[in-house]
């Protein structure tokens, strides 16, 4: 008597898309690099991503900041608050239009920026770069994404590692 189990091969997957174009999400959210943490924060945990490009002011990018970035630099950095005062003047109690403040909190604002935090290798290619190039160069730079810029150096897109697998058929 012999166990034997089949094994059923997976179907071998095709990738279907011709162009880094092909495989780009078109006009991608991106950090300016003189936003503060607090902006880049709120973007990557309200969109739910890993990883934003940081572009300059003619939208070329300068860099890439990542949720990593943020966590390090949180663990790293120090922060102190100025001793509040034994007392408070008055006038330091109304608000502009002269009406009583209740309570109030100081906020402590880091003045960090992106471009201080961002890791400022780009990796880049043209949106007719072939789809079979995109991914070697991932593969060999050991990237999750690339941009995709024009003849400008604009950025137009980016590809994530994801983006291929979508493109991933049978």
């Amino acid at each position: 008597m012999s166990n034997s189990i089949a094994v059923q091969a997976a179907p071998t997957l095709r990738l279907h898309a011709e162009t880094a174009a092909d495989l780009m999400v078109p006009n991608p959210i991106s950090l300016r690099a003189g936003a503060n943490v607090r902006e880049a924060l709120v973007l990557l945990t309200d969109k739910g991503f890993s990883a934003a490009p940081v572009i300059d002011d003619a939208g070329r990018p300068v860099g890439v900041l990542s949720r990593g970035d943020l966590l390090i630099h949180d663990r790293e950095k120090v922060d102190h608050l100025a001793p509040s005062p034994g007392y408070f003047y008055e006038h330091e109690l109304h608000n502009k239009k002269g009406e009583p403040i209740d309570g109030f909190e100081v906020e402590n604002v880091d003045p960090t920026t992106v471009s201080d935090l961002m890791t400022p290798a780009v990796f880049s290619v043209s949106p007719d770069t072939p789809a079979a190039k995109v991914i070697r160069e991932m593969l060999a730079l050991h990237v999750h994404r690339l941009f995709v810029v024009d003849e400008e150096g604009i950025l137009i897109g980016v590809i994530t590692a994801m983006d291929v697998m979508r493109h991933l058929r049978p």
